[in-house]
Parts: structure tokens; sequence; C-alpha cells
């Protein structure tokens, strides 16, 4: 009995001093968006599919630019949200870090605590030499409930508001894409 009571308070030892779980991509943004006002956001599906499609056609191109795959507008609808946004962005291997570097930027940080966003989709892929990682994140909300938004578009219904930011880290080349909106502070718009 003794030999088992000791074991358990070896085992409970080892579990308070073991380091805790890292968080998920979605939680470290719920974090960032809980301290900030905001509500969480959960992984969902359609927005992983449109980041990771999106992060595959920057690193085929090894170009770092939001039309990879066509207008933000386009490829996000499929999502049916009535506001998203994306941030983009190259150089670290970890979200971790991606993350850090979309906080310290307004424009990013903007996306990241987007009104009434619900749902986020996350990814990343490396470009052929496998040397540079792109990232890609959809952050969504404003959804319409099941049933609702199936025949005509409303006249008075705000249309759905799209907003990206791309960022690269520090000394690396900017996007080889010339084909910017609105060019501020270094970001292609």
């Amino acid at each position: 009995m003794d030999r088992m009571a000791g074991g358990l308070v070896a085992g409970l030892l080892l579990l308070a001093t073991a380091p805790a779980m890292a968080e998920s991509p979605a939680e470290q943004i719920s974090s960032f968006r809980l301290k900030h006002g905001e509500v969480r956001v959960v992984r969902d599906a359609t927005l992983d599919r449109i980041a990771m499609d999106q992060a595959r056609a920057m690193a085929a191109k090894d170009d770092l630019s939001h039309d990879a795959l066509g207008p933000f507008n386009r490829r996000v609808a499929p999502a049916g949200a009535g506001r998203a946004a994306e941030n983009i962005a190259y150089g670290y291997d970890n979200f971790e870090k991606t993350l850090g570097q979309w906080i310290d930027s307004s424009g990013h940080r903007k996306n990241l605590l987007l009104h009434n966003a619900s749902r986020v989709g996350i990814a990343s892929a490396k470009n052929a030499s496998g040397k540079r990682t792109y990232w890609a994140m959809v952050i969504a909300g404003d959804y319409e409930p099941k049933g609702k938004g199936k025949g005509k578009q409303d006249k008075d219904k705000e249309p759905l508001v799209a907003v990206k930011r791309e960022a690269a880290p520090a000394g690396k080349p900017k996007s080889k894409s010339n084909n910017c909106h609105v060019k501020l502070l270094g970001l292609c718009i």
C-alpha cells in the first residue's frame, strides 16, 4: 500500500511539473482576442481549406501575394461569412512567431481582432526548396443562420467585408507581385 501511494505521489509530481501542452493556433488567436475584448474563434474546415489553398499557391509561386489564387472575395465566398479578413506571411517555421509578427503589425492586428469573428482557418506550406514557409490565416464572422440567405441577396444587407494583410520578416524580399491596390507602410492591400 505504501508503495502504491508513493507511486501515485510521484506520478502526480510528474504531472504537476510537466510543461503545459502548446496551445493550438486557434487557441493562441483566441487568447489574444479575449485579452482585447473580442470573442474566441474556432477552427473551421472550409476556412482551413481556403487558407491551405492560398499557402500552397504562394509556396508554389514562391511569391507572397493575396492574389496568388485570385481575388480574396471570390476565394472566401464558399465560407458563407458576412465578414472576412486574411493575413499572409512567410519566413517563420512556427505559428507562434508568425502570430507575434502579425500582432506587432497594426493592420494584421486589426484583422486578428476582426469584430464578430467566430471562425478561423490557418495553414502553412513550404516552397519547392523547402527553405521558406508561407502562412495564410483567414478569419471570418457574421454568418447567416441556417436556412436564410438562400434566395436573392437583400439589397439592404452589407456586402462581404474583406481586408487583406501580408507580412514578411525584416530583411526578406517583398512580394514579386506589383498588382497592389493600395500600398501603405510597406503593406500591399
